[in-house]
């Protein structure tokens, strides 16, 4: 017996952050219908709470730049991080493909970039890696652009920036606003735009929420449709194909025929306690989490339940967060590469490299974890210098903690350091030694434990000031200490997929009619991180992989019967 289709699009993208808006984007560009749910009541997913980058080798804004940056580098790049985790066939479809969908997205919509010089790859120094970076970020955006009704569905991310509009570009230089001239300028140049702004009744965007509303401003022009409070409740299958999709809308479940096929574009399971416990490494918490709320594994067990394989459900995109009382998790991305500080475990020692890739830092909390040396939490800890010199946790440098992190004592604060290993439960003697030999380290210049400052990447966010950017003593009180968790910007297991993006069975033949990408599917990244923007730069690459597929099949054999 046939469903009841109450409607009728030829593409159903289920998400609405990156990987779901380049999907109906796409499918528009082709002149296919397209229908984006999603469940909560905020379009923009993960991507709208991220800084909006993207990881695309030798693109056209690459080119532009004259960046020199070719397929082969970016291949052997992948190789010698990705490896051969992922197949060779989705590694190669993410290289041809990308810079494609990149152009067309540039000459065809509003979905503009520009290329953040100097935000080095996550591993320059590997075979292919580029200092000079391949992250480019979205250029920033007018929210009164969009229709009303656009912009108040739209995910905001909340950051501290004091009603300022700040690039990925700019918040280097910031960061340095006290220790450069450079950082200077920049603090001149982002003050006059809120000037300009506010004269002129602009609402400019940058990061992801830009990327989100150029997205959602672009797919309304084109005649895209999009449902917010709609969450996918089933697929519908005739035969061994996946025909579309039970929406539970205003309260009522409708059915929806996908024609030409469904994209599952909604997210990992970082807010699914039950599946972070089953899969993710212990100890695990969905508070320790930066993904959208949504993320809670909807599409991984759609996916399942047609009889899908799954892969790297035990990874993370993994970032330290500073989880306060009350407040929402703040992700240390620059704070780890700033100079008069350390990261120490419970037991008063330094770790690992503080200054290293985020995800592999979360990663090195994990494998140091023990019992006599527990890493979760681990505490930064820096002097009174670095306070008054770098921001740290979105605060501006010199401006104090918020009073209820100190009066709570979730912030620790003491003259001494022996009086801040007490307040923190750490063996004062221990940790003692262990300030005293980083700071040898750092009046030398060279971290001989970790090699802190090596990269091209950790210096990225240094003082460029200083003989080695990332080390400085410390020895100025008040000292403080901030407790990290190992948390995440979104997981990154999920349903297998191949490299026309349809999802796999265990046997490796495809599921008709379902495709997926972004953080629902497993990453075709593998268990690392190459650079700023691998996650949403394939989120996007594999809808638009997609959608060209049903495209091309509804080409080879004509539409279906309605």
């Amino acid at each position: 017996m046939k469903e009841p289709w109450d409607h009728t699009y030829d593409v159903v993208v289920v998400g609405s952050g990156a990987a779901g808006m380049a999907a109906a984007l796409t499918a528009r560009l082709r002149g296919l219908t397209a229908l984006v749910v999603e469940k909560t009541d905020r379009y923009g997913g993960s991507t709208a709470l991220s800084g909006g980058g993207v990881w695309i080798p030798d693109n056209l804004h690459h080119a532009a730049a004259g960046l020199g940056d070719t397929p082969e580098q970016a291949r052997a790049y992948l190789d010698a991080t990705v490896g051969d985790r992922v197949p060779a066939e989705r590694k190669d479809a993410y290289l041809a493909q990308g810079p494609a969908m990149l152009r067309e997205f540039h000459d065809k919509t509003d979905v503009r970039f520009v290329y953040v010089p100097d935000y080095s790859d996550y591993y320059p120094e590997r075979p292919g890696g580029l200092p000079q970076g391949r992250s480019i970020e979205p250029e920033m955006f007018d929210l009164k652009r969009l229709g009303p009704a656009q912009r108040s569905g739209l995910r905001r991310a909340g950051l501290p920036t004091y009603g300022l509009t700040i690039t990925t570009r700019d918040f280097r230089h910031l960061n340095m606003v006290g220790r450069t001239w450079k950082g200077r300028r920049t603090s001149l140049k982002v003050g006059l735009r809120a000037v300009k702004n506010l004269a002129t009744g602009k609402r400019m965007l940058s990061l992801g929420e830009a990327l989100v509303a150029r997205m959602r401003y672009s797919l309304e022009r084109l005649g895209g449709d999009l449902w917010l409070s709609a969450p996918v409740t089933g697929l519908v299958t005739e035969g061994e194909r996946i025909t579309g999709v039970r929406i539970d809308r205003n309260g009522e479940e409708i059915a929806v025929r996908a024609t030409g096929g469904v994209v599952l574009a909604s997210g990992g399971f970082s807010h699914n306690r039950e599946l972070r416990e089953k899969h993710l490494p212990s100890p695990t918490s969905t508070a320790w989490s930066a993904a959208a709320e949504g993320q809670t594994g909807d599409g991984l067990e759609l996916a399942v339940e047609a009889g899908a394989a799954t892969d790297l459900m035990d990874k993370v995109w993994g970032g330290p967060m500073v989880v306060a009382p009350g407040a929402k998790p703040f992700f240390l991305v620059a704070d780890r590469g700033i100079p008069g500080m350390v990261i120490v475990n419970q037991a008063g020692e330094r770790f690992t490299n503080e200054a290293c890739p985020y995800h592999e830092f979360v990663d090195a909390m994990y494998a140091n974890d023990l019992p006599d040396a527990s890493t979760v939490p681990s505490w930064l800890i820096l002097d009174a210098a670095a306070k008054s010199r770098y921001m740290i946790t979105g605060l501006f440098p010199g401006q104090p903690f918020p009073k209820a992190w100190t009066d709570s004592g979730f912030v620790k604060k003491a003259d001494t350091l022996d009086e801040l290993a007490v307040r923190t439960e750490l063996p004062v003697a221990r940790l003692r030694a262990t300030i005293e030999r980083f700071n040898g380290f750092a009046r030398a210049g060279r971290d001989e434990d970790f090699h802190r400052g090596d990269s091209a990447y950790d210096r990225y966010y240094g003082d460029p000031t200083l003989t080695n950017p990332n080390l400085a003593p410390l020895e100025k009180g008040p000292f403080y200490a901030v407790p990290l968790q190992p948390g995440d910007i979104g997981t990154k297991g999920g349903p297998v997929t191949d490299a026309t993006a349809r999802v796999l069975r265990e046997d490796g033949t495809p599921i008709d009619g379902l495709y997926a990408s972004g953080n629902v599917s497993a990453a075709v990244m593998g268990e690392t991180y190459p650079g700023p923007g691998a996650t949403i730069g394939p989120a996007m690459t594999f809808s638009w992989i997609a959608v060209n597929h049903i495209a091309g099949a509804r080409d080879a054999t004509g539409a279906r019967e309605a």
